[in-house]
């Protein structure tokens, strides 16, 4: 018996509607949504229930979106009896299809399984590697003036003899040239000093190297990590020894005339309190409202730190990654969302990103780009975008424990929305 002709009548019409709706999710767009509200709101549907109709519609297109896909993996660098290596130490830029990445050429030679599978008695060169079509194909380059100064070792390798001393910047450089950029190094993941190389034309041609400060600190683990300000000045990002002399917290340094004179602005994270523990390996952006993010490497975890007065102090945001042991790479992408990628340290090994629509507050699940890695020896991302909107994620690779490291590079689309 029908007590309530009128609710059974609209219950009918809110079911017919949600078959009629899910049939055509194949179709879904914005126009369909409105076409659907605005037939609801005919029938004169009562305000609640059709509120909650269109949080359906809404949260069936959101799922609908087109999610995340690896395109192809491209080898950047490889040679049999050798390790390449630490792409996020050296750094990556980008001009439209034309990419630049920097690393580290050393000899496979296995120790133990627990160190990294590279000759710490035979010297490492440092190169860069370019691609002029989008990161599809890409050539090494051995530019003269990226070599280490003479008799140095970086994080126990030694770098050779050839290269030119260390020396103090002259200042006067004109970070507002589109083809500048600059690339910082360390001696030691500890306590040992850092110097940087600058270049006015795409990394052809390299400047320095020029001796970075110490800030008071009792040592200076450089890596590139900059945010340019202005004609001669730019903010960069650095790993400062902690006081028992191992590595490390994030300090923000700046210059304003040319590189000549840097100045310390901030500690961006507490030192870690556990003796093993560290907070290293920044990578920093820059939003549209003028706030910094800064994604840093902890001994397990990647966290997420922001400043709104430029660098001057800073707050804990989030912590996009809480399992990992390698550095982020954080990009801001051209729709606004932002990707953090990095290697995965445990089985399966490979290569893993993540992405925020919110400006890093929150993150989406763990997207695979990889997962052929034959053992924990890879990672250190850097990632760009093409003008196309697809991201290139360069990093070191193995596919076989036993035998040389790589540099590769994943090809893929982030989609549209968050993947759920």
């Amino acid at each position: 018996m029908d007590f309530n002709p009128p609710a059974t009548k609209f219950r009918l019409q809110f079911v017919q509607a949600k078959l009629t709706f899910r049939l055509q999710m194949r179709s879904l767009n914005r126009s369909l949504i409105n076409l659907c509200w605005n037939n609801l709101q005919r029938a004169h549907v009562r305000s609640a229930c059709a509120t909650g109709f269109l949080l359906l519609l809404t949260a069936t297109a959101w799922s609908a979106q087109t999610p995340p896909r690896v395109i192809k993996h491209v080898t950047v660098f490889q040679e049999k009896g050798r390790f390449a290596g630490w792409p996020a130490n050296h750094g990556a830029w980008s001009w439209g299809d034309e990419m630049l990445v920097g690393f580290e050429v050393g000899h496979f030679h296995q120790i133990s399984k627990d160190e990294h599978a590279i000759d710490y008695d035979r010297p490492a060169e440092h190169v860069v590697a370019r691609s002029l079509d989008g990161g599809e194909t890409w050539k090494l380059e051995k530019p003269e003036g990226l070599r280490p100064p003479p008799g140095q070792f970086v994080a126990g390798v030694p770098t050779g003899t050839n290269g030119k001393p260390l020396t103090d910047c002259p200042g006067g450089i004109d970070f507002s040239n589109p083809d500048f950029i600059l690339s910082a190094r360390m001696t030691s993941v500890d306590a040992g000093r850092s110097r940087f190389y600058t270049s006015p034309d795409r990394g052809h041609h390299w400047n320095g190297p020029y001796t970075l400060p110490n800030f008071d600190q009792t040592g200076i683990a450089a890596r590139t990590d900059y945010l340019i300000n202005g004609p001669h000045d730019l903010t960069m990002f650095l790993t400062a020894a902690k006081r028992n002399k191992l590595e490390g917290r994030v300090i923000c340094v700046r210059t304003r005339d040319g590189a000549k004179t840097w100045e310390l602005e901030s500690f961006v994270c507490a030192e870690p309190k556990w003796k093993r523990d560290y907070a290293i390996m920044p990578s920093s952006v820059r939003l549209a409202d003028g706030t910094i993010l800064t994604a840093i490497r902890y001994n397990k975890r990647n966290d997420l730190y922001a400043s709104t007065d430029d660098g001057r102090s800073w707050k804990f945001l989030s912590r996009p990654v809480p399992k990992v042991e390698n550095p982020p790479s954080l990009t801001l992408l051209k729709d606004g969302r932002l990707a953090i990628t990095y290697g995965h340290r445990f089985k399966p090994f490979g290569i893993r990103a993540r992405l925020s629509g919110d400006q890093g507050k929150t993150w989406s699940k763990e997207i695979v780009l990889r997962a052929d890695g034959g053992c924990w020896d890879l990672g250190y991302p850097r990632t760009l975008q093409r003008p196309d909107g697809k991201l290139v994620t360069i990093y070191y690779y193995n596919e076989n424990e036993n035998r040389e490291r790589f540099i590769g590079a994943t090809i893929w689309d982030a989609g549209e929305g968050l993947p759920r």
